[in-house]
């Protein structure tokens, strides 16, 4: 494809990990823009235990515009740094290993760069589920109730975001900032985005981006997963004390009524004190405001996905805030030695 002179080249970044089942697709989606201009994709391979360098190598072999680069930590924004070390151009978009881009993605990118001044922009993670469980967790996950306000799940009008999924940067504002922060296993998106906002910058919203996302299976990975957003959350919030919102401080103040008000009404039974017993009213309103919500918010779903979805908002909303709550003040410091297991490559949520 000749370059369009008004289109700048591109380089797209990875960092991936165990993504053998998606990378391909997520690859050609990326190479069959309908950009007009050049593109470069360069992939951080960690030491995944699948076939994914093994699906990446052939990717390489068969096509100029990619580049694997090591990345022997595994950590995401380890990864993000070494691809971006290797690329050549002025625009960078990353793109995880399982997502799948529109083909007019970078395209609205680059004109929203352009009309906005904006030094990052991003869309929607659209969560779209195949079993009845992954489409409750993907109604949860564009819902308010699930997770707030945030426009880079639930939608809404275009305009300067706090954060936004996944990026596509002024290439001059990350190497101002000095890249993604190595020492956050996760929640790197959101702690870059402070600090570009901090800088001055501006983060834009793009409702046009939207990338599809394929939600957890099962409750057990959707619990481990919120929990680890929680943690990582309350981290930036450590690191950077003006990011705390209500949005995020939500879960952790919910955990913690229910606990209370549970052990209060527990007190009143055991000392035969029935005042003490309306401290069961608060987890009991909780159960009945979840109930409630998802009878609002599932309409449309099957009954099997209507009837998981109850447990889903309480799994995410739980396990956020046990993660916040119980999130070590040295989280960073003991993930940062050689030897850390290694993050998950997957893009921003929450």
């Amino acid at each position: 494809m000749n370059a369009a002179p008004d289109y700048p080249p591109i380089s797209v970044i990875m960092s991936v990990l165990n993504e053998a089942r998606h990378l391909e697709s997520a690859v050609h989606h990326i190479l069959g823009q309908d950009y007009p201009g050049p593109l470069e994709v360069v992939i951080a391979l960690g030491p995944s235990h699948d076939e994914t360098d093994q699906v990446a190598t052939r990717l390489a072999a068969a096509e100029p515009r990619v580049t694997l680069v090591p990345n022997p930590s595994g950590i995401t924004p380890t990864g993000l740094n070494a691809a971006l070390a290797a690329t050549r151009y002025e625009i960078v978009a990353r793109v995880d290993g399982h997502a799948v881009i529109p083909a007019d993605y970078l395209r609205i990118a680059v004109d929203t760069l352009r009309s906005t001044g904006a030094d990052n922009v991003g869309g929607i993670m659209w969560a779209e589920g195949t079993t009845a469980f992954e489409r409750a967790v993907a109604r949860a996950m564009t819902s308010p109730l699930g997770v707030g306000n945030a426009r880079f799940h639930t939608g809404g009008q275009a305009g300067p975001a706090d954060t936004v999924y996944l990026g596509v940067f002024r290439r001059a504002a990350l190497e101002r900032l000095g890249g993604y922060d190595e020492s956050f296993l996760r929640a790197q998106d959101w702690e870059l985005n402070y600090r570009l906002r901090a800088a001055g910058g501006v983060v834009w919203f793009q409702p046009a981006m939207r990338v599809s996302y394929r939600p957890r299976p099962n409750l057990r990975a959707l619990a481990k997963q919120y929990f680890n957003y929680g943690r990582w959350r309350r981290e930036v919030m450590r690191q950077h004390q003006g990011s705390a919102t209500l949005r995020y401080l939500a879960p952790p103040m919910a955990l913690a009524a229910i606990v209370a008000g549970s052990l209060v009404g527990v007190t009143g039974l055991v000392l035969g004190v029935p005042i003490l017993l309306l401290g069961f009213a608060v987890p009991a309103g909780y159960l009945a405001a979840v109930l409630a919500g998802a009878v609002v918010t599932g309409r449309g779903l099957s009954r099997p996905a209507l009837a998981a979805l109850p447990a889903v908002y309480a799994c995410m909303h739980l396990s956020w805030g046990a993660g916040f709550l119980t999130s070590p003040r040295r989280l960073r410091r003991a993930a940062d030695p050689a030897g850390a297991q290694p993050a998950p490559a997957s893009g921003q949520a929450g």
